[in-house]
């Protein structure tokens, strides 16, 4: 009886999740209320004459603006089509998305995480399908799509547990999202918003910011998830799914001779294609080398997005040759036209977020709550590690409502970036921790995008398989974690090791 209220309780806890998550407006229509309340905000509080000291200038005392008044008025007409064309993620995001997007649609990504599956012993198989989802990141519709369903088939090949399978894929692509060993249409995304908030307090300090500024984090984090993941399936999952009785079901599609083909096309380009980029800095007087000689400032590191770009197009543009999946310049341009009309969305929400942003940016709301805020948490002595860990749970539980990373930080940066940097903590830091919030309760929440598809192919080894079946088989691993990658950060932080190329722990204006 016990058992069976502990369950009930459980399922209704996730049920209202999901209906609280369902109720909430969609991210394109979220961010034009939230300026909306900007705007009135705006007039309230300066009706108050509410102003605080800019913490990057002494002396100079900054008042909340009127965006109702007739100058703001004015503004909010003018600059609305600037705010779109200058939110922060739109240009990045879409210029990389062609060179992932052509690799992506040519069928490079997939036959890569299929590839490298197929090709590691048994005995380190769940280490590989966790580690190809991480991976997987690059490009997330092929991650979901290709490795749970592999992953099942492989594990019943093998005599476990195809579930077993199912979740150490999805954990890894949902769960590790935020891990790679390269650098992400993620990286652009958030980092752009990073900088923008960065600037609200110290403008010097976020040029210097580049798209790399966790880059050495997530690769130490690819490898530490990728054993964390295993260990949770192998000593967790798998033994509480017990054995499966249904029979092998499925075939394991080895990789044709065109496909091998292009691989060695696609492996040849990117070798070239690298060593041709790598010679424009690895002389101190390489055109994208720093003035002084050195990398950290240079162009070269202000130049990711597009070193990203062709990195992954020309790979994708030679392997679809090599498999006739391009014949022509036609059928590149229709490739790269399909993967531009699938992030109609996300230009929508881009127009709605950076009307938001920009509205915070010009009444001042982000610098007036970030001061009273960073006031407010060193009143109660809430710093260092407890400061850390209480915004990962706070951004984590957000995410279990607002899926869309994009959505939250956008709404959650102006905020908490300019709000850390008063405590003394980097930008860099405030992002990585809301990456490891954002990703680690992926897999629990039901309003995730893919939810519903692993339910699908989870289905077709357990018919009864639902939403709350499915938490509860994902549910270690997101605890695992979230403990155990925040423990990560924690210790990364009293090293004081940089989470990426000239992005420190600490903020030192």
């Amino acid at each position: 009886m016990q058992q069976e209220k502990r369950k009930g309780f459980f399922q209704r806890f996730l049920d209202r999740i999901e209906k609280t998550g369902n109720k909430l407006p969609h991210p394109i229509t979220l961010f034009g209320i939230l300026a909306l309340i900007v705007i009135i905000l705006s007039a309230v509080v300066s009706s108050l004459g509410v102003s605080v000291e800019h913490p990057g200038k002494e002396g100079e005392m900054v008042e909340v603006t009127n965006l109702l008044s007739k100058e703001g008025v004015r503004y909010l007409f003018e600059s609305m089509v600037d705010n779109f064309i200058g939110f922060a993620p739109l240009g990045v995001v879409l210029a990389t998305m062609l060179g992932i997007g052509l690799a992506e649609r040519t069928g490079l990504i997939s036959v890569l995480l299929r590839g490298f599956v197929m090709a590691i012993p048994n005995s380190l198989i769940t280490a590989g399908l966790v580690f190809a989802g991480i991976m997987s990141s690059v490009a997330v519709d092929a991650g979901y799509v290709v490795l749970p369903p592999l992953g099942a088939v492989i594990f019943a090949a093998l005599g476990r547990h195809p579930l077993a399978g199912i979740s150490a894929a999805f954990a890894g692509v949902s769960a590790g999202f935020s891990a790679n060993l390269t650098l992400s249409s993620l990286d652009a995304l958030l980092s752009e918003l990073t900088t923008s908030a960065a600037s609200i307090i110290d403008p010097a300090y976020a040029e210097q910011m580049n798209i790399a500024m966790n880059w050495w984090f997530i690769i130490a984090s690819t490898f530490f998830l990728t054993i964390v993941g295993a260990w949770v399936t192998e000593k967790i999952v798998e033994p509480r799914l017990g054995k499966y009785e249904g029979g092998y079901q499925g075939e394991i599609e080895k990789l044709t001779a065109t496909e091998k083909k292009g691989i060695k096309w696609a492996g040849l380009s990117v070798l070239i294609t690298a060593i041709l980029l790598a010679l424009l800095v690895a002389f101190p007087n390489g055109p994208l080398r720093a003035d002084d000689g050195g990398i950290i400032d240079s162009p070269f590191m202000s130049s990711l997005v597009p070193v990203i770009l062709i990195l992954f197009f020309v790979p994708g543009l030679f392997y679809g040759i090599a498999t006739k999946s391009i014949k022509s310049d036609k059928d590149v341009a229709d490739q790269l036209t399909d993967t531009m009309a699938t992030m109609g969305m996300f230009i929508v929400l881009a127009f709605t977020a950076g009307q938001f942003v920009a509205y915070f940016s010009e009444s001042n709301m982000g610098l007036v709550l970030g001061v009273y805020g960073a006031e407010f948490l060193d009143t109660i002595n809430l710093s260092g590690i407890p400061l850390i860990i209480t915004f990962v749970i706070i951004v984590g539980f957000i995410n279990l409502f607002i899926g869309s990373a994009t959505a939250k930080w956008a709404m959650i940066a102006p905020i908490f970036v300019p709000m850390m940097m008063q405590l003394g903590y980097s930008p860099e830091l405030t992002q990585m921790a809301y990456r490891i919030a954002d990703s680690t309760t992926n897999i629990i929440t039901p309003l995730m995008t893919y939810f519903a598809l692993i339910i699908a192919f989870a289905q077709k080894y357990d018919k009864k398989m639902g939403i709350g079946t499915l938490i509860s088989v994902m549910l270690p691993y997101s605890i695992a974690f979230l403990i155990s990658w925040t423990i990560m950060l924690i210790v990364w932080m009293l090293l004081g090791i940089d989470l990426g190329p000239g992005a420190p722990i600490i903020y030192n204006p």
